[in-house]
């Protein structure tokens, strides 16, 4: 992907900025201590306004950094892209990179999603805590050693328990991802099937 001039901007100002392979836009890696200064940098001089997300790649136990944070930001007036990424700090266990909610509130969803899936910890995020597993869930369901088919884990609420009918559940959702066999149904109307339906098979099997 040729260099854009954010991205030689960017590299000018912080010197160990470096480019990143990419195939569709602009893309820089640094190191985690510059990321919030590099973002602001981007916002402010390189008019990227909006931070469209905020994700991460687990590069599988063994691997040294293990994890990546990837931060892609859009400008709502020149309409250019620019991927920044940012290896994390810490061991994997206790991963981490700075949070950048004091520049785009709108991160704090999008960090916390992040910390929950793959247990990385945004330091001096206001409200770090699980959005979609509940708290307390001993898993991070998109780190690399997590089964696709889920692991069962008791349900912490009773009520929620019994509403299911269920006393463990898998998650994330049983299988994934989803798929429909071609010319068997109308695919329009289908329901998608997961590729691997074990969990639910054993659950309507009778006691």
């Amino acid at each position: 992907m040729p260099d854009s001039p954010a991205a030689t901007a960017l590299k000018a100002q912080f010197p160990q900025a470096t480019d990143r392979a990419s195939s569709d836009h602009a893309a820089v890696h640094l190191p985690a201590a510059d990321v919030v200064a590099a973002l602001r940098f981007l916002r402010d001089t390189q008019g990227f306004d909006h931070l469209a997300d905020v994700t991460a790649i687990d590069w599988a136990e063994g691997a040294s950094p293990r994890f990546t944070a990837v931060y892609h930001l859009h400008s709502t007036t020149s309409h250019d892209y620019i991927r920044v990424t940012a290896d994390c700090t810490g061991d994997d266990a206790s991963p981490a990179v700075p949070s950048v909610v004091s520049l785009w509130p709108g991160a704090n969803w999008h960090e916390r999603e992040c910390y929950d899936m793959f247990g990385i910890k945004f330091e001096g995020h206001p409200d770090l805590r699980r959005i979609l597993m509940w708290d307390g869930y001993p898993y991070h369901p998109l780190r690399k050693e997590f089964p696709l088919a889920g692991i069962e884990t008791a349900l912490p609420d009773i009520e929620v328990a019994e509403e299911t009918n269920a006393k463990v559940i898998p998650a994330p959702m049983a299988g994934g991802p989803f798929v429909a066999s071609s010319g068997e149904m109308n695919l329009t109307e289908a329901e998608p099937r997961a590729k691997d339906e074990s969990w639910n098979e054993r659950k309507e099997k009778p006691e």
